[in-house]
């Protein structure tokens, strides 16, 4: 998986707004309804990542789940695997009421 261009993560992080970029690495805090909402949310996302063969990092606090993605296959870099990844996790917690 080839690294993106700064002007290519600059146009694809504004695809995901709710999406924040620290270095090589996206981040975004859902809230869901509640507690168990969360787990569902994760749930699915954990199929979809498995599907994807590409995987977030996961921070669960209660009704508050963070996912961060990088690819560690691109030696930390980011790639339009996260990206893809991160429209699927915005559209799962958009399903879920988060």
């Amino acid at each position: 998986m080839a690294r993106l261009a700064e002007d290519e993560i600059t146009n694809r992080l504004a695809a995901v707004t709710r999406w924040t970029r620290t270095g090589d690495t996206i981040t975004r805090t859902v809230q869901a309804p509640t507690f168990l909402a969360g787990i569902a949310i994760v749930s699915a996302i954990a199929q979809a990542a498995e599907e994807a063969n590409h995987h977030p990092d996961i921070d669960i606090r209660w009704r508050n789940v963070t996912f961060a993605l990088t690819t560690h296959d691109a030696g930390d870099a980011l790639t339009a695997r996260d990206f893809d990844l991160a429209e699927r996790i915005d559209a799962i917690a958009a399903e879920h009421g988060a």
